[in-house]
């Protein structure tokens, strides 16, 4: 799997994306949280805060009686299971986040974020509708964040490191390197994977994130764009 590193894509509406960096360390935060907890009580933490489909479904009763059942769609982008999990995450939305932000503003983009999360945990719920583990992690909200990219700027560059003989950085357009991660995804979806990855919440976060885009963008941005 290439690695992101950055891209060429400069912004060109905003100065400063207070919004997704807002989101790293509010996530981050969250995970320092998590990180100094005994196990017992880390484990408890996605239980009450993950997304548990027979409980957003109402099937099981909410482990919190104050949080909403539906509340575990938005919740659950922010913990996650170990600092892998998390690092990985927060470095496909730096890569990716500032160019969406500026192509939405501030608010939209952070609507849209949560908007991405709460989809990719429907569409987790959607083919695992009585599974009793709770889904944790960004991963959903930012692939939503990488199908608007590669919707919005599919030729920008971005330089991925990749591991040949050596790890080596390497430019490649958007649309490839995105391309090739939603074909990862659907492989090991088809192939029926053991990894405990919620591959359908990648998949429905990715889709929603390409179609809230062309809604949510600015007037001004075109699609097809990042030349």
């Amino acid at each position: 799997m290439f690695l992101p590193l950055h891209d060429t894509n400069p912004l060109r509406h905003l100065q400063v994306p207070y919004v997704t960096y807002g989101l790293m360390a509010f996530t981050t935060l969250v995970y320092l949280i998590q990180a100094m907890l005994p196990q017992s009580s880390f484990d408890l933490l996605a239980v009450e805060f993950g997304m548990i489909p027979i409980v957003v479904r109402d099937v099981y009763p909410q482990p919190l009686p104050w949080l909403p059942d539906w509340a575990g769609l938005f919740t659950y982008a922010f913990l996650h299971a170990n600092w892998m999990h998390l690092l990985s995450n927060m470095l496909f939305l730096w890569v990716f986040g500032d160019n969406i932000e500026d192509a939405m503003g501030h608010v939209r983009f952070l609507v849209f974020y949560l908007a991405c999360a709460a989809l990719a945990g429907l569409a987790h719920l959607a083919f695992n509708p009585n599974d009793i583990s709770p889904l944790i992690g960004a991963s959903g909200a930012v692939a939503g964040v990488m199908g608007a990219y590669v919707l919005l700027y599919p030729h920008a560059r971005v330089f991925v490191l990749a591991r040949i003989v050596i790890p080596i950085p390497l430019p490649i357009p958007a649309f490839w390197m995105l391309g090739f991660w939603i074909a990862t995804q659907l492989f090991f979806l088809v192939i029926g994977s053991n990894e405990p990855v919620a591959w359908w919440a990648h998949l429905g976060g990715f889709l929603a994130g390409m179609v809230l885009a062309a809604t949510l963008k600015r007037r001004a941005v075109p699609l097809w764009g990042g030349r």
